[in-house]
């Protein structure tokens, strides 16, 4: 019997294998047999149905396996691409719903007024913008389009953008959980959903101004875009939601028609014999644009900042910035005698103190090797996502990037008082004076409180001296924009923590000024992509780099059937929101606010 199933778990495995190589031996020629782009005249076509994703790691499985999701990058380079080839005469999206944040959104729209630029029509339709919630994000993208177009149906919900903080405070006190956090400072409202019950004056006045920026950059962009005044675009939004004739007679958008004939319409426009193509199709097909010349190479920083190697979550989605990978990255380009430049593509709340120090020193590095290094923010650099962006040479952030939060929190949760609710007696031993410092059983001696408080005093030092130092500034100037406060790109560049406002083609400009490089460059992805083959074989444990510079630059792959058994996305983040789930605690964190627009 024990050999029949030693044989017969063999044999699976064997299976197993022969399945994975079949797939990859699939993909490879699929690949061999893609068509071309169609000589005639093209109308390209775009639906936009959840958010875009920043940054989708090489390595992960969903590049061996499956249809991977479209990034922000993504649409930028093909519509540059279409841009300058005179088989496109067109674009069409169709917005099904928000397409990100609102740093998101105006990357998209400068990539659309780019595209526009070169003499193309882009067109956008939408069944409604908001049934049933906010569609201010999706339209404040459509406005960047020649004409917009509605479902007679369908109604346009551009209502603002709003927040909602929980405070637990109380919630807490009563399941006997005692915050124990310190913070740096006042503006570091990281730790109030534990220890308020509302907003502090300070915390409410930070995220109202950034609600206030980012509204503004929104009624500016409308405005200027539909050819209103901001007066006449503030009236549509406090009377919305608009039914779709108000919207029409709001100048809001150009008419009522069906998908169909939105459709009909701009492929009689772009000729007879217009094909429609996925944007995403074309890409794959037509290729990036800046693929010849000297290298620049771009590097990813995405999601929360770690210690160790970069982690990818097949099911949710969700990235880890591992500081032994983003490092390697950096070490790979500056070594390499045909890169020219680098851009640092950050998109990050924040996350370890000392894995942001090691990716801010190869910035550094870097630059100490003649690589001029430019920063390019997405969604988000705050806090840890600053401390990685500061040593650059230039940072580039959309007006509604949030970033900044240069500040820290430290603590724990002191919990012996809820477990005893529970008839749970957890008795904690140690060795040594402050062995069980951070134990959630005891609360902080008073000798232990202030170590901890000398803790964060020595990061938020650190972290300004190294910020004011990075942005040549005094440090007590720095100091006064600091305190934990997040800003919006717009406002932060007012305050010299930015430099430029813009995107990826603002970043590759500077790249190419700083390196005195004229013409075409070509943009590199470092790492570079690695095979399905590949990908497989680190999964399967069979997979081992030459060096550990080599080692560190890739990606932990996360089987798809090991996260089936953690909870599900969204319990797990408002757990986390709430204090009741909590991973290792990161200092250097900003709270990432949940936006509704």
């Amino acid at each position: 019997m024990k050999r029949f199933i030693i044989g017969s778990l063999a044999a699976v495995g064997a299976l197993s294998l022969l399945f994975f190589g079949a797939v990859v031996g699939l993909a490879i020629l699929g690949a061999a047999s893609k068509p071309g782009v169609p000589s005639g005249p093209m109308v390209l076509e775009l639906e936009l149905d959840e958010p875009l994703v920043e940054y989708l790691p090489e390595d992960s499985l969903a590049s061996a396996f499956g249809q991977e999701r479209m990034t922000v990058r993504d649409v930028v380079d093909a519509l540059e691409k279409a841009g300058g080839d005179e088989r496109v005469k067109a674009l069409v999206v169709r917005l099904n719903g928000t397409p990100g944040s609102t740093a998101v959104v105006q990357e998209l729209r400068d990539a659309v007024k780019a595209f526009r630029a070169k003499g193309k029509k882009a067109v956008a339709y939408a069944d409604t913008f908001g049934e049933g919630g906010s569609g201010t994000g999706a339209y404040y993208l459509a406005s960047a389009f020649d004409e917009i177009y509605l479902q007679p149906s369908g109604d346009v919900s551009v209502v603002g953008a709003a927040i909602e903080t929980p405070f637990a405070r109380e919630a807490f006190a009563k399941l006997g959980v005692k915050p124990r956090i310190g913070q740096r400072y006042e503006y570091k409202n990281a730790v109030n959903t534990y220890t308020e019950q509302t907003y502090t004056p300070e915390h409410r006045e930070a995220t109202e101004r950034f609600l206030t920026s980012m509204f503004g950059q929104m009624v500016k962009g409308v405005a200027e875009d539909r050819k209103l005044s901001e007066e006449q675009v503030k009236a549509a939004i406090d009377a919305a939601p608009l039914l779709g004739k108000a919207a029409v007679e709001a100048k809001l958008v150009d008419g009522l028609m069906y998908r169909d004939e939105v459709y009909a319409k701009v492929k009689e426009e772009a000729g007879k014999e217009a094909r429609l193509l996925y944007l995403e199709k074309y890409l794959e097909r037509a290729g990036r644009p800046n693929t010849t010349g000297p290298t620049v190479a771009l590097i990813y920083g995405a999601g929360g900042i770690a210690r160790g190697k970069s982690s990818t979550n097949p099911m949710s989605g969700e990235v880890t910035m591992g500081s032994e990978s983003v490092a390697a990255a950096f070490r790979k380009a500056a070594e390499d005698d045909k890169v020219k430049a680098i851009i640092f593509r950050v998109d990050s709340p924040g996350g370890s103190y000392v894995a942001s120090d090691t990716v801010r020193r190869e910035v550094q590095r870097a630059r100490e090797k003649g690589k001029p290094v430019i920063v390019t923010m997405g969604t988000y650099a705050a806090s840890g996502g600053y401390f990685v962006s500061m040593d650059a040479d230039k940072i580039v952030a959309q007006p509604g990037t949030l970033t900044g939060s240069i500040g820290v929190f430290g603590g724990k949760m002191v919990t012996a008082d809820l477990w005893e609710k529970l008839g749970v007696n957890w008795e904690p031993l140690g060795v040594g004076k402050n062995a069980t410092m951070y134990s959630t059983d005891l609360d902080f001696t008073p000798e232990q409180l202030a170590k901890n408080d000398a803790f964060l005093d020595r990061v938020y030092e650190d972290f300004t001296a190294k910020a004011a130092e990075g942005r040549k500034m005094p440090v007590e100037k720095l100091r006064e924009v600091a305190k934990g406060r997040v800003w919006t790109g717009e406002d932060a560049k007012e305050r010299g923590l930015v430099d430029e406002l813009g995107g990826y083609a603002v970043a590759l400009k500077l790249a190419k000024e700083a390196a005195k490089l004229e013409g075409g460059v070509k943009v590199e992805t470092f790492p570079r992509k690695k095979s399905p083959a590949e990908v497989l074989s680190e999964l399967l444990g069979q997979q081992k780099e030459e060096s550990s510079d080599d080692e560190g630059t890739g990606v932990k792959v996360t089987a798809p059937w090991e996260p089936v058994l953690e909870q599900t996305r969204a319990l797990y983040q408002l757990g986390v929101k709430l204090g009741v789930v909590s991973e290792k605690r990161q200092v250097l964190s900003a709270p990432v606010p949940d936006t509704t627009w």
